[in-house]
């Protein structure tokens, strides 16, 4: 039965994990490239920012995430959050696509028994279970940010990821399809 719950977990754990990269490719799919670094105000992130700060995170905690600390030497977090202005929409893509790889190959090469294993992150231990919810609540955080971003910019022209304003009744009796990203 343990072995049984601890992969279930493991599935579900991935399943969320694409989850919330796929509904923040859709928010981003719905924005003009110049859109991506536009921020609220001065003390507000950017979903570029956003998303190097995330992409950084990832590389520095499953990157060899059974072995060494999850705050890796050379990560900069600081600087996630500072901009390079030649950053264009195909170097946050890179980096997405890159982090989530990490993510996801960290996280499929997991074995039920692994669960209750000690990771460490800024010298604490956590279980593997521990250091994957750690994540998800992380990733769904920003993620949240990036889909109020989108949302904002788009205003009137934002394409719902979910079911529309004024339509839950109409879900009910046939629900949509997954909102698929533009190419």
């Amino acid at each position: 039965m343990a072995v049984d719950l601890a992969a279930h977990y493991l599935d579900e754990a991935h399943r969320q994990m694409r989850g919330h990269k796929r509904l923040a490719e859709g928010a981003m799919a719905q924005l003009k490239d110049h859109e991506l670094f536009l921020a609220l105000d001065p003390e507000s992130n950017s979903i570029a920012v956003i998303v190097q700060h995330m992409a950084g995170n990832m590389r520095s905690r499953f990157t060899d995430f059974l072995t060494t600390d999850g705050e890796k030497p050379d990560r900069h977090r600081d600087q996630e959050f500072e901009l390079n202005p030649a950053t264009t929409r195909a170097h946050l893509t890179i980096w997405w696509e890159e982090g989530w790889a990490r993510v996801f190959a960290a996280i499929e090469a997991l074995k039920p028994e692994d669960l209750m294993r000690k990771v460490t992150v800024r010298g604490e231990p956590h279980t593997v279970l521990q250091g994957i919810n750690r994540q998800i609540a992380h990733y769904a955080y920003h993620t949240g940010q990036i889909v109020f971003l989108a949302k904002h910019i788009r205003s009137s022209k934002w394409k719902t990821l979910s079911i529309a304003r004024g339509k839950s009744e109409d879900y009910k009796t046939a629900p949509p399809k997954p909102y698929k990203p533009m190419s």
